[in-house]
C-alpha cells in the first residue's frame, strides 16, 4: 500500500482526487466503460470536489455504485448516502449509469439485486475511507469478515459507527441514527482493481495507526488494505500524527 501524508484535509482530498482521476482516465483509455464505487462521508468531500473539476473524464462511459446505505431511513432523508453522492458528485458529472442501493421494504432482496449488478463486470476503482473504529464501508469490527461469503449483506451497526455519524454532523443525536445498513463486504471491496483511500482528521488517528502498523485483523478491518496490490492511501497530518 502506498501512503502519502499531506498538510491538511484539503490537500489530502485534492491529492486523492488526482489519483482517482488518473486511474479513471487510464481505465477509459484501456476499455470502453468503467465501473466506480464511492464512499459517502465528509472525509470524501475533497476527493469528490476534485473529481467534479477533473479534466478529460468522459463520465457518460462510467457506471457508479456506492459502498453502503442505511436500512429504515426515508428515501427523502438528507442522510441517505446516495443523496450525498448525488449532491456532491453525480448530479454534476452525470455518469452514464447510477446504481443506488435502495433497501426499501425488503433489504435482503436489495442485497441480492445489488450483488448481481456488482458481479456483472470487474470494479475498476473504489474510493473509500476508514471509519473511526477502522471499518471499511459498514464492515465494523464485530461483523467484518476477510473471507465473507456474501458480496453484499445487512449488518448491525457498531456503537462507534453510529456515534461517528453524529460526530460527522449527519444526524442530530444518536437516537436518529439507524441501527442497520446494507454494505458491500470486504472481499467485494478488495476485488476492486484500484483502491483510493482518503483518511483525514484527528479522530482517525488510532484507526489509521492500527491499519498501517498493527496486526492484520478484523479488530481493525482497514488493516486488510495492506494486502491489496494497488491501494493508495491519502492522510493528513492530523490523522497520521
Amino acid at each position: 500500500m502506498r501512503v502519502t501524508v499531506h498538510a491538511d484535509r484539503a490537500a489530502a482530498g485534492a491529492a486523492a482526487a488526482v489519483e482517482a482521476a488518473a486511474a479513471l482516465r487510464e481505465t477509459l483509455h484501456r476499455q470502453e466503460n468503467a465501473r466506480v464505487v464511492f464512499a459517502a462521508a465528509p472525509s470524501q468531500l475533497g476527493l469528490l470536489a476534485g473529481l467534479r473539476d477533473a479534466p478529460g473524464l468522459d463520465w457518460s462511459r462510467v457506471s457508479v455504485f456506492h459502498l453502503d446505505e442505511y436500512v429504515d431511513l426515508a428515501p427523502e432523508s438528507p442522510a441517505r448516502f446516495s443523496r450525498f453522492l448525488r449532491t456532491h458528485l453525480w448530479d454534476a458529472v452525470r455518469p452514464g449509469q447510477v446504481h443506488a442501493i435502495e433497501p426499501g421494504a425488503d433489504p435482503e432482496a436489495e442485497c441480492a439485486r445489488y450483488a448481481e449488478l456488482l458481479a456483472a463486470a470487474p470494479l475498476d476503482l473504489i474510493c473509500l475511507g476508514v471509519g473511526d473504529n477502522g471499518h471499511l464501508a459498514f464492515n465494523d469490527p464485530p461483523v467484518a469478515d476477510f473471507a465473507d461469503p456474501l458480496p453484499v449483506k445487512i449488518v448491525a451497526l457498531d456503537a462507534a459507527s453510529r456515534r461517528q455519524q453524529v460526530a460527522d454532523g449527519c444526524f442530530a443525536d444518536l437516537d436518529q441514527v439507524p441501527r442497520e445498513a446494507v454494505t458491500l463486504t470486504i472481499p467485494t471491496l478488495m476485488a476492486g482493481r484500484r483502491l483510493v483511500v482518503t483518511v483525514p482528521g484527528a479522530r482517525k488517528k488510532a484507526a489509521l495507526r492500527a491499519a498501517l502498523d498493527g496486526p492484520l485483523t478484523t479488530d481493525c478491518p482497514a488493516s486488510v488494505l495492506r494486502t491489496h496490490a494497488h491501494c493508495a492511501l491519502f492522510a493528513d497530518q492530523e490523522a497520521h500524527g
